[in-house]
């Protein structure tokens, strides 16, 4: 029986929540990933270092297969360590001049705030602020005042593809429309969206792009990617280098005597920031999981996962809930996150879910749910039914 099928958790036998709301956090390794990764251990077990080439040839696979995940390229593809480095690695790639400015939006999560700060910092520059709250107060408002920012002469545009608070799904092609306009680079945090949302790099005129796997793409914590536009590559020149960002990296340890050399060329793709000793477990996880999410199509999966909101949507309302899920369905996402006018949301209403069998969060003060593809609709009654007693003990507590 094939287990991986939209809206069942068969390919999860051992998850102890009953109903997992939290792939906005962490995915759960399905059965598949977990066997592929014990197979990389038992091949390292049996073969050491005989078995390093089979799973560098299984990294190129991936490769291949991310970039036709983003619509680009494979030589575009870098495989990093999670959302965060891959950040670093771009904000140190762009050739910042002193006074520089960045474009960054108030309300994002810090992974793609601290690293741009950091990097005008060192050249004396400044952030420019957009508050997130304007796109969902007036999103044509907050176009124009985005096109105000860049007409200042911006460096650079960081933006998060999906809010981690709320699922807003930010409108990433007029942004990117703009920054091409004014010739500003646009780098993008595509954790919350990657694996969920369908992302087309050229079409969204994307420069850069960074993901981790431990969340919509469901792999496990400890690798990511990047994408960098090959075009914006080349005029660029990495500040960044390990022993295997060389070309031919590695030959001087197979292809005979007298190849140590310090002065190969630095490489002119995306691989360059794969800097040393790769995470092969981890990468070896991330194919698994990304070749089930390829089958079934993203896609497929953003229109299952809406059809739940709608449901989830519905229920919550009805409990006293107040749903800021985006109106315009270009905004949605895999996440759907709720306030309420008399209860505080914090970590103990989460607990209080957990404690009933339903994995959620609650990130800044909102009650936060993220289904993916083995979320089933008959999940819905119990969580009615599971809903109606948390809001009375949290009320009853408060």
């Amino acid at each position: 029986m094939n287990t991986i099928q939209i809206g069942s958790k068969a390919a999860f036998p051992t998850l102890e929540p009953r109903i997992y709301l939290n792939h906005a956090a962490i995915s759960p390794p399905s059965r598949q990933v977990i066997q592929k990764s014990m197979v990389v251990l038992q091949d390292y077990a049996k073969q050491g270092v005989g078995a390093v080439f089979k799973w560098v040839e299984q990294r190129e696979v991936l490769r291949q297969t991310l970039a036709d995940l983003i619509h680009a390229k494979p030589d575009e593809i870098g495989l990093c360590a999670n959302t965060t480095s891959g950040i670093i690695h771009i904000a140190h790639l762009i050739p910042w001049q002193q006074g520089a400015k960045v474009i960054c939006f108030k309300g994002e999560f810090p992974t793609n705030v601290t690293p741009w700060q950091q990097a005008v910092n060192r050249c004396n520059g400044e952030v420019i602020w957009i508050d997130l709250k304007r796109f969902t107060e007036n999103p044509e408002n907050a176009l124009t005042e985005v096109d105000a920012a860049l007409k200042t002469g911006a460096t650079a545009l960081a933006c998060s593809a999906v809010q981690f608070q709320t699922g807003l799904r930010m409108p990433l092609k007029s942004i990117g429309k703009l920054c091409k306009k004014y010739n500003t680079l646009f780098a993008v945090d595509a954790i919350q969206a990657c694996g969920i949302v369908p992302i087309n790099v050229q079409k969204l005129n994307i420069d850069f792009l960074s993901c981790g796997s431990h969340k919509w793409l469901m792999g496990i914590e400890g690798c990511g990617f990047v994408y960098i536009n090959e075009r914006i590559f080349k005029s660029m020149t990495p500040q960044t280098a390990g022993w295997l960002s060389h070309e031919n990296g590695l030959s001087f340890l197979f292809d005979g005597p007298n190849l140590l050399q310090y002065n190969r060329p630095i490489k002119r793709n995306a691989s360059v920031v794969e800097h040393g000793a790769m995470n092969a477990i981890g990468f070896a996880a991330l194919a698994a999981s990304v070749e089930d999410i390829m089958r079934l199509g993203v896609t497929n999966i953003y229109r299952h996962v809406q059809q739940y909101h709608d449901g989830l949507e519905e229920i919550c309302v009805s409990h006293g809930f107040t749903s800021v899920r985006a109106t315009c369905p270009d905004q949605r996402s895999g996440i759907i996150s709720f306030k309420h006018h008399k209860l505080q949301i914090t970590s103990r209403l989460a607990d209080l879910f957990l404690n009933r069998g339903i994995s959620c969060s609650t990130p800044d003060g909102y009650l936060r749910f993220s289904p993916h593809w083995p979320n089933g609709l008959n999940e819905l009654e119990e969580i009615n039914q599971i809903l109606a007693e948390i809001v009375s003990v949290a009320k009853r507590d408060q």
